[in-house]
């Protein structure tokens, strides 16, 4: 237990409400402000893509106990199924029993807030943050940024308001503030698929779909009532874009071309496709993230990424796992903590938002690709045999709470090992061979 300390948190999100939990454990006061209505009293729809919990997020939630509470409502996915325009394919994830475990971000949200209530935490919702006294950890409250404003004084602060925080937007107007924001020419849709009438999943319900199409791609995660959240991923303008789907016979004369297996599990495509809106992706990057021993930015209003290697939930837990990390080694010296969080973290959130942009290469290009099929079917066959020698890249992101820099940097040497591996003339028809085995333990030498 540290000394007791009177904490506010700006953002009522996932990473918002594990913290309060954690820092409650630790004995302080926690009140936590956000600027929208009690998720749990609206309807949540229509801008959303389902979470996929890995490791380092099951780490953090079991760190503080609440990890059976949000199993409870997982699914795993063990595997890609992969819709071609004319077949499918499987491609399992990791070892056998490894999964990632799709949850709709609504239901996990109410589910945290009740469990941060539960710990003690205080909410207080429809309360608009305009600014923040950085050296006094005061939050400025108000109707509006011009109208009179209420003063709330802290000990300290967390910005846990996402990418476009209020509480990083004080900070950045300090000198030697580094601030960039990157948004992809790549927007994207909610759709849904729903359930057959007896409540049961119209696709496989443990995998995680993917209809990829190289510039464009439709995914499809399970949810507990048996329907599937679905999120197109297009761009904006150009070829194959949303600026060429203006009208309904546009919309499913495109889905009836591309994603022809699609039609028939979407039945309300074009309703969902014109009432749900066409949100952005951003990749936010910013440093420092902590002022002196009062503020500290966690999770996406620090390292917003976009969400093609599933991390960004499990990105901004595991800040709270190394946060909790640093309290354990520090007590009360709040500056050394925030210090040590940003200096651990920091290059971490950089090489996640790179593995993420990657990905979207691989899932919208590469799945539908044999060469590389092919190069995941010869990591798998030599990383089965030699374990201790070689982990897939998105094992080691997904399956692992070792250092997202640490994946980045070995992904890309076993990638160099490959393309060699590759190149190795009719590699097709040897690929599981003693002489492809020889040349990869030789190159990784």
């Amino acid at each position: 237990m540290q000394t007791p300390r009177k904490i506010a948190i700006v953002g009522s999100g996932l990473v918002g409400s594990l913290l309060a939990i954690y820092l409650r454990k630790a004995g302080h006061q926690v009140h936590i402000y956000d600027r929208s209505p009690d998720i749990r009293k609206i309807n949540f729809s229509g801008r959303s893509i389902n979470l996929a919990m890995s490791n380092r997020g099951w780490k953090a939630l079991d760190g503080v106990g609440v990890g059976d509470a949000v199993r409870a409502i997982a699914i795993p996915m063990g595997k890609r199924a992969i819709h071609l325009v004319d077949k499918l394919n499987f491609q399992n994830y990791g070892q056998e029993g490894e999964s990632i475990y799709s949850i709709s971000r609504g239901l996990l949200n109410r589910k945290m807030i009740d469990l941060a209530e539960d710990a003690g935490a205080e909410f207080f919702f429809e309360q608009k943050i305009w600014d923040v006294t950085l050296d006094e950890a005061t939050l400025h409250i108000g109707e509006t940024e011009r109208g009179a404003w209420e003063e709330k004084k802290y000990d300290m602060v967390f910005g846990a308001d996402g990418a476009f925080s209020r509480i990083r937007h004080r900070m950045q107007r300090q000198s030697m503030f580094d601030y960039s924001q990157e948004f992809l020419p790549i927007g994207y849709k909610e759709l849904n698929i729903p359930a057959n009438a007896d409540g049961s999943h119209k696709l496989d319900k443990n995998s995680f779909h993917i209809w990829p199409r190289g510039a464009y791609m439709l995914i499809a995660l399970p949810n507990l009532d048996g329907s599937f959240t679905c999120t197109l991923f297009m761009p904006f303008e150009g070829e194959n874009s949303f600026d060429l789907l203006q009208e309904r016979k546009e919309v499913e004369v495109f889905f009836e071309k591309n994603f022809p297996d699609s039609i028939d599990v979407i039945p309300k495509l074009a309703e969902d496709f014109f009432k749900n809106p066409t949100s952005t992706l951003v990749t936010m990057k910013c440093f420092p993230w902590t002022f002196e021993d009062k503020i500290a930015l966690i999770g996406d209003a620090c390292h917003a990424i976009v969400p093609f290697y599933g991390q960004g939930m499990n990105a901004g837990f595991e800040d709270i796992t190394i946060l909790n990390e640093m309290m354990g080694k520090y007590g009360d010296d709040w500056k050394m903590i925030f210090s040590e969080y940003q200096k651990s973290r920091k290059p971490n959130a950089d090489a996640i938002a790179e593995l993420s942009y990657r990905n979207f290469l691989e899932m919208s290009s590469k799945t539908a690709d044999d060469r590389f099929l092919l190069q995941k079917k010869i990591e798998k066959a030599f990383s089965d045999k030699y374990p201790e020698k070689w982990i897939p890249l998105y094992s080691r992101v997904t399956f692992s709470d070792r250092p997202y820099a640490e994946a980045l940097a070995i992904g890309d040497f076993q990638d160099a090992i490959m393309k060699q591996i590759l190149a190795l003339e009719n590699i097709e028809n040897k690929w599981d061979s003693k002489e492809v085995e020889d040349k990869i333990l030789e190159l990784l030498q």
